[in-house]
C-alpha cells in the first residue's frame, strides 16, 4: 500500500508537470450540443489516507503512507459537460476506510461510502480554447456530498476540492488521474471523542479548524468512457473574419457614394444628358467588381452560420439591380474533412443557398451564376474554407 501511494503521488507530480498540448490551439466559439451529448462514465482504483479529529495533537505520524492510516478503495462516477469548460459529475467513493484510533491498522478498519456532487472546470478549454485533439485536460473541481459510515452507522456532510487530469486515448476513452481532498464533521469516521494522548488545538486558527475535522485524501487512477457524441462543433468567428474585409468594403462604399454624388451633380449641369462616369467612380466600381463577399457555414451544413454575413451581400444585390449586372456565386467546402464527392455536393448546396438569398433581395435569377468548387484549402484555418462568395461578374 505504501508503494502504491508513493507511485501515485509521484505520477501526479510528473504527469501534471510534463503533459502539454500537441498542437497550438486556436480559439473558437462552439455550437451547443443536445442534452444527451457529452455524457461520460468513470471507474477508478483509489489509494486513500484518513485523519480524524480524535487524534488532534497526539504523537501519531501524519504521513499518508502509514499503513494504519491508508487503505485501498474505488470510485465510480457519471457526469456531463454542458460546455467545453463547465460540467457536473456525480461520484461514489468507497468502501474500505480507516478510523484512526491506534497504530494497529486492523483495529482502525471500517467501511464507508461517500456520494458527491461536483462542479468541473476544464481550465484547458477555458484558457486555451477548445481543441478536440488536446492530449491532456486539466480539470479542477469543487464538491459537496454525504458520507455514510457503515461500521459506525453514522452520516456526515462532506466538502472537498480536487484536480482531475485526463489523458486522451481517442474520442471515446481517456486515462484519468484524480487527486482530491475533503473535510467532514467528526461523524465521518464514527469516532468523536478525543484519544487519551490528544491535545486540543486553537479552534480559531486555520490549523486548528482543519485539525478539528475528519479529513481524507484520495489519489485515484482509472478510465473515462464518453457516451455518444463527445466533441463540440466549432463555429468560425464570423465577426473577426468579416472585420478583415470590412474596412476595404467601407472604403469602396465611400468612393461609390462620392462617385454617385458627382454623377448627380453632372446630371444637373448637363440637363438630362447621359452622365459621364468619373475616374473615381470607374475605379471604385472596378474594385467592387473584383472584391468578393464571403458567407460562412458550419461543418457539414448548408445553412448560413450568421445572418450578419448577408448585410454585405445586400450591397452587391443593390448594385446588381441598379446596373442590371450579373453576380457570380462560388460555393466551397473544407478539403480537410469529407470525401471529394461530399465536398462537391455541399459546395453546390452552399452556393445555391446564397443564390436563393440574392433572389429574395430582388436580384433577377437569370443574372446569377452558381459555381460549385468542391473542397479547397485556400484559407487558414481550414474552417474558413466552408463558405460561399459573391462578386459582380466581369
Amino acid at each position: 500500500m505504501k508503494k502504491l501511494l508513493a507511485v501515485l503521488a509521484f505520477a501526479s507530480i510528473s504527469l501534471s508537470g510534463f503533459a502539454q498540448d500537441a498542437n497550438t490551439t486556436e480559439k473558437y466559439s462552439v455550437a451547443t450540443n443536445s442534452f444527451w451529448s457529452n455524457w461520460f462514465v468513470q471507474a477508478n482504483v483509489a489509494g486513500s489516507a484518513f485523519w480524524g479529529n480524535q487524534e488532534v495533537g497526539n504523537d501519531f505520524s501524519k504521513s499518508p503512507l502509514k499503513g494504519f492510516r491508508n487503505n485501498l478503495g474505488f470510485s465510480v462516477a457519471v457526469g456531463k459537460w454542458f460546455t467545453p469548460g463547465l460540467g457536473l459529475r456525480t461520484k461514489l467513493n468507497g468502501i474500505w476506510g480507516r478510523n484512526v484510533v491506534s497504530r494497529d491498522k486492523k483495529q482502525n478498519a471500517d467501511k464507508y461510502w461517500t456520494l458527491n456532487e461536483q462542479v468541473l472546470f476544464n481550465v484547458s478549454n477555458m484558457l486555451c480554447g477548445y481543441n478536440e485533439n488536446r492530449l491532456w485536460d486539466c480539470i479542477p473541481y469543487a464538491s459537496v456530498g454525504l458520507n455514510r459510515n457503515m461500521s459506525a452507522n453514522s452520516y456526515a456532510p462532506v466538502l472537498g476540492v480536487g484536480l482531475l487530469n485526463e489523458f486522451k486515448i481517442n474520442n471515446k476513452w481517456a486515462v484519468n488521474l484524480d487527486i482530491n481532498y475533503a473535510l467532514s464533521t467528526a461523524d465521518y469516521d464514527g469516532t468523536t471523542a478525543a484519544l487519551a494522548s490528544s491535545k486540543p488545538h486553537d479552534a480559531h486558527s486555520v490549523k486548528g479548524l482543519i485539525a478539528n475535522h475528519d479529513r481524507v485524501l484520495n489519489v485515484e487512477v482509472g478510465v473515462t468512457y464518453n457516451l455518444g457524441k463527445a466533441t463540440w462543433n466549432k463555429v468560425p468567428d464570423v465577426d473577426a473574419i468579416n472585420a478583415l474585409h470590412q474596412s476595404e468594403l467601407d472604403a469602396l462604399n465611400a468612393k461609390l457614394n462620392d462617385a454617385n454624388a458627382e454623377n448627380d451633380r453632372l446630371k444637373n449641369l448637363l440637363n438630362n444628358q447621359k452622365p459621364v462616369q468619373t475616374n473615381a467612380a470607374a475605379e471604385a466600381e472596378a474594385k467592387y467588381v473584383t472584391t468578393p463577399v464571403s458567407v460562412f457555414f458550419n461543418l457539414g451544413k448548408a445553412n448560413v452560420a450568421s445572418r450578419k454575413d448577408l448585410v454585405n451581400v445586400q450591397a452587391l444585390a443593390k448594385y446588381a439591380k441598379d446596373n442590371n449586372a450579373k453576380l457570380v456565386v462560388n460555393g466551397y467546402a473544407d478539403s480537410a474533412t469529407g470525401s471529394a464527392a461530399v465536398n462537391q455536393k455541399i459546395s453546390q448546396a452552399r452556393a445555391e443557398k446564397v443564390a436563393n438569398e440574392l433572389v429574395k433581395m430582388g436580384v433577377d435569377k437569370a443574372n446569377i451564376v452558381v459555381k460549385a468548387n468542391g473542397g479547397v484549402k485556400d484559407l487558414t484555418p481550414a474552417s474558413y474554407n466552408r463558405r460561399a462568395t459573391v462578386e459582380v461578374a466581369e
